[in-house]
Order: C-alpha cells, then sequence, then structure tokens
C-alpha cells in the first residue's frame, strides 16, 4: 500500500510539474489547435484531388504551385513569394507496357504484366522484343556478363525483412532502381526491369528515379508489380525461356521554369536567423502523391496556421518552404541553399517531412553533440505526442544543401511500415491517409520548431 500511494504521489507531482512547466503548457495548446481546427486534412484532400500527380515541369506542378502559394496565404504567412529555377521536364509519353511470352508453352502464351517506366528513364522507341535474364544483384549480373548482350535483365532483388526501419530496405534495395539500368547496359542489354523497391503484398508498380543523362548510356527500364516479379523469377528460375515485348515513350523536353513557394513569419528578436520547414510539391505522375509528399507539404501549411491561430510571434524568421523538383532532379532544394549563400543568410535549422503521414514515432537530427544533447533533452515534452525516438542522423533530400552549409538538418519519423506500400505508385492516393495520424504528424513538428525557435540549438 505505502508503494502505491508513494507511486500515486510521484505522478501527481510530476504532473502538476508539467502542468507548471510553460513549454509544456504551451504544447498542449498548440496540439489542442490543431487536433480540434486542423486545416492539413482538407488541404491534402484539395491538392491531391484538383490537381493529383505534379511532376516537375509539368501543367499539374503549376497548379500545384499557384495552390500552394495560396494555401501559405490563407494560413495566414507575413509574406510569401516564388523563387524561380530551372527544372527537368520529363514525360512519360505514353502507356507503358511489358509483356511475357513463354517460349513453346501451350494454351495462353503471352501475359501482360504490370509495368512502369523509370523516371528519366529513356522511351524503346517502338516494341523491343528480346529474352529475358534474372539476376539477384549486381553480383550474379558480373558472373552472367558474358550471357547480357541482347537481353532484357531482369533485377529480382526483395526488400530485405530483417530492417525494422523500411527506409533501410529502401536504400538497400535502391541501387538496383538507380544504376541497374546503366550496369546492364555496359554489358550489352537492350533493356531493364527491376523488381519494385516495396515490401508490400499488392502488384501496383512503383516507378522512381534511374540514373540518367548525355553522357551516361543507359536502356529503357520499367519497375514490375511484386507479384508479376515474382511469377517470372519463378519462370526463369525454373528453366523455362521467356521473351518479352518491352515498350515505354520517356523522354525529356527542355528545362522549364519551375518555382520553391515560400511563406514567412518574421523573427520578433532575431529575424536574420532563419529556421527553415518544408516538403517537396512535386510527386510522380501515377498518383495523388497523398503521402509522398502531400503530407509534408500540409504537415508545413499546417504548422504556419496553427502558430497565427494561437498568435504565437516567433523569436527568428521561420520560413515555410514548398520544395520544386525534388523526385527527379533536386533542383529546388539546390536553389534554395545556393540563394540563401549567396545573400549571406545565416540558416539555423531547417526540418523536412518527406516520409509520409503516419503515426509519428520522433526525429533524427544531423548536428553537434552539444546541440544533439540539447535536442534529446526536449524528450519529455515531444513523447506525449508520439514523438519519442529522437535519434542521431536526419534531414532530408530538399534541406540536404542547407547541412552541407553547415546548418544543423532534422527528418521527421513517422511509422515507417506502410510507406512504402504506396510509395511512387498509383495507391498513393489521399484515401490511404489516416486523418488523425496526419495532424498528430504536424503536431510534433510544431511543437519542435516551437522548442528550436524558443532555445535554439
Amino acid at each position: 500500500m505505502k508503494r502505491a500511494l508513494a507511486l500515486l504521489a510521484g505522478l501527481l507531482l510530476a504532473t502538476l510539474s508539467e502542468a507548471q512547466n510553460p513549454d509544456s503548457v504551451f504544447l498542449r495548446r498548440l496540439a489542442d489547435e490543431i487536433l480540434v481546427n486542423s486545416g492539413a486534412y482538407e488541404n491534402l484532400r484539395q491538392l491531391t484531388k484538383s490537381v493529383g500527380g505534379r511532376l516537375a515541369g509539368s501543367p499539374a506542378m503549376a497548379r500545384a504551385e499557384r495552390w500552394g502559394q495560396g494555401a501559405l496565404e490563407a494560413a495566414g504567412a507575413e509574406r510569401v513569394w516564388l523563387q524561380e529555377c530551372l527544372v527537368p521536364h520529363w514525360v512519360r509519353g505514353g502507356k507503358d507496357r511489358f509483356e511475357i511470352r513463354l517460349s513453346g508453352a501451350k494454351g495462353r502464351k503471352t501475359r501482360t504484366l504490370q509495368a512502369l517506366a523509370l523516371g528519366n528513364s529513356p522511351g524503346s522507341k517502338g516494341p523491343l522484343t528480346a529474352p529475358v535474364l534474372v539476376v539477384r544483384d549486381f553480383a550474379e549480373l558480373d558472373a552472367k556478363k558474358d550471357s547480357v548482350k541482347g537481353k532484357i535483365v531482369f533485377f529480382n532483388y526483395k526488400f530485405n525483412p530483417r530492417f525494422v526501419h523500411t527506409f533501410e530496405a529502401y536504400s538497400d534495395a535502391g541501387i538496383y532502381r538507380g544504376q541497374g539500368p546503366v550496369r546492364a547496359a555496359k554489358y550489352g542489354a537492350v533493356g531493364v526491369a527491376i523488381r519494385s523497391l516495396s515490401g508490400g503484398t499488392d502488384n501496383f508498380p512503383h516507378t522512381g528515379t534511374t540514373a540518367s543523362g548525355d553522357t551516361i548510356r543507359t536502356v529503357p527500364s520499367v519497375a514490375l508489380g511484386l507479384r508479376d516479379a515474382d511469377l517470372l523469377d519463378s519462370l526463369l528460375r525454373g528453366g523455362q525461356p521467356v521473351v518479352a515485348t518491352l515498350q515505354t515513350f520517356g523522354r525529356f523536353l527542355p528545362d522549364t521554369i519551375g518555382h520553391n513557394v515560400i511563406g514567412e513569419l518574421r523573427g520578433t528578436e532575431a529575424p536574420d536567423e532563419i529556421i527553415t520547414i518544408g516538403g517537396h510539391l512535386d510527386s510522380w505522375d501515377p498518383a495523388e502523391g497523398a503521402h509522398d509528399d502531400g503530407a509534408g507539404i500540409v504537415h508545413t501549411i499546417e504548422v504556419l496556421r496553427a502558430f497565427r491561430a494561437l498568435g504565437y510571434r516567433p523569436k527568428h524568421s521561420i520560413r515555410f518552404v514548398l520544395f520544386a523538383n525534388e523526385e527527379n532532379g533536386l533542383r529546388g532544394g539546390r536553389k534554395y541553399a545556393e540563394e540563401a549563400k549567396a545573400k549571406g543568410e545565416r540558416h539555423i535549422f531547417a526540418l523536412e517531412s518527406d516520409e509520409g503521414g503516419f503515426t509519428p514515432r520522433g526525429f533524427g537530427l544531423t548536428a553537434s553533440d552539444e546541440q544533439f544533447a540539447r535536442f534529446r533533452s526536449w524528450a519529455p515534452l515531444l513523447a506525449p505526442y508520439g514523438a519519442s525516438e529522437l535519434r542521431r542522423g536526419g534531414g532530408g533530400s530538399d534541406i540536404g544543401p542547407l547541412g552541407r552549409q553547415g546548418t544543423p538538418t532534422c527528418g521527421f519519423i513517422p511509422d515507417s511500415q506502410r510507406y512504402f506500400d504506396v510509395h511512387h505508385a498509383s495507391n498513393d492516393v489521399f484515401e490511404n491517409v489516416n486523418k488523425r495520424e496526419l495532424e498528430l504528424g504536424a503536431v510534433t513538428i510544431a511543437a519542435l520548431i516551437y522548442l528550436v525557435d524558443k532555445y535554439g540549438l
């Protein structure tokens, strides 16, 4: 009984202490504002349903920029502007096709597999028909190099299920999308298919960027749905000769003008010290880009809206950036950092949300030991809202250029288990985002931005 009473007294003291902590009080107000009055879910609906897929250089991306400018203004930014940058303009150009024919098969001799051309991949210039050679990885490709010429090489490298954090599995498998076509082309391959970068159970193919360019020899390349990848692998590993017809239409148009869309709250005490929060406004074309990265965009706008709704006046200037061209060029992030350097701006912290709109788990920070220790000290304030995992190492593609200039960078970490079920695939749609999870992400991001603004890093 004494132990129980002591425990109860301790809990009451902790609760009282938390209630008297002005940071806890403000974070509770901030959470209540977002969880009760959030505009994030409705903003996401508008972005995904009125604009949809928005690849850099496309008319949809221009519509997204106009939408983003209006959304930042409506959320209460004191100033909104467009930062111009040249972006690549790759177009898919048609419906991609990958059809297999079984040599000597009886009955149905052909089957169409679910396929999407890899981003930036060249078109096939008509149907391309060739035998298929399966390899698991680059070691097997090298071992079979004398058999590659004139073939369509199929990389069937699976997500490693031992990685609990699925972004590690994505990084592990991603080299086959990024470099597979180039390495196969060196041995004389005429085309490439890869297993989609996903650990899911469906058959949606997942696109994404592959290496390309005037100085790189590459070949038409597609990603296959997971079930179809398993089927093709079983046929080939079982000794069944397979001939495939691959047809893609991708091509580059001349670079065109895109924009980072930037909103700002001017600091009251240190206006020349800048905190950046952002996500990327572009997405791949087959879907709506709801998790990638519509979630990060509406997180960013919601933090602005909530601060304004509470009348919060930041000490430092806070920039809310909707970055251009993350998916197939990173031109927006580079432009933002280049201009910051050219103007001599002092950026003290940058946070990116680009891992989806799932339940928050925490943040990763790339900074000095002293800065990381301060960051870790905020764990008790962030944990009640789900952000209990504060780890070393974090940032994002768009804020990476700022990080290389010395700015501490931070990445929002939501639960990762379902992200690659939809990543770069046609099922990345509004309906697959949970309203509550999306809003909790905005709560934790807003809380961290408040703490950095108040105490610095």
